[in-house]
């Protein structure tokens, strides 16, 4: 078993910046990719970005590529998700997941695949 809990999550105003974070505990050894995804409601939950267990390899969702940041500390087990020049359209509960990979270099963005999910964080972009 793996425990995830995101922090960070809070209001700001379009165009500011905030940074999540996610703190895994457990069972946390092993090739897992780390995950963030969003999800409003009446929506189905959105992959937002995925980083390889090695750190080396990232993706990001169109919508948020070039605005946010993901990374990782393997030390601390924990993922950070950089969020800048935030929309109101970001307005979203934010989702950390693991997904076991098998491979340092790998990642899965399909939310169905994900091994573990944090409770989510709430992040609000005001007009």
């Amino acid at each position: 078993q793996v425990q995830l809990v995101e922090s960070g999550g809070g209001l700001v105003q379009a165009g500011g910046s905030l940074r999540l974070s996610c703190v895994a505990s457990g069972r946390t050894s092993g090739n897992y990719a780390m995950n963030w995804f969003r999800q409003t409601p009446g929506k189905e939950r959105e992959f937002v970005a995925a980083v390889s267990w090695s750190g080396g390899r990232t993706a990001y969702a169109e919508s948020v590529r070039g605005r946010f940041s993901i990374s990782r500390d393997n030390a601390k087990n924990t993922v950070s998700l950089q969020m800048n020049s935030l929309k109101p359209e970001d307005t979203a509960v934010y989702y950390c997941a693991v997904a076991d990979t098998r491979t340092p270099n790998s990642f899965i963005t399909f939310y169905g695949a994900m091994d573990y999910w944090g409770k989510g964080t709430l992040v609000t972009v005001s007009s």
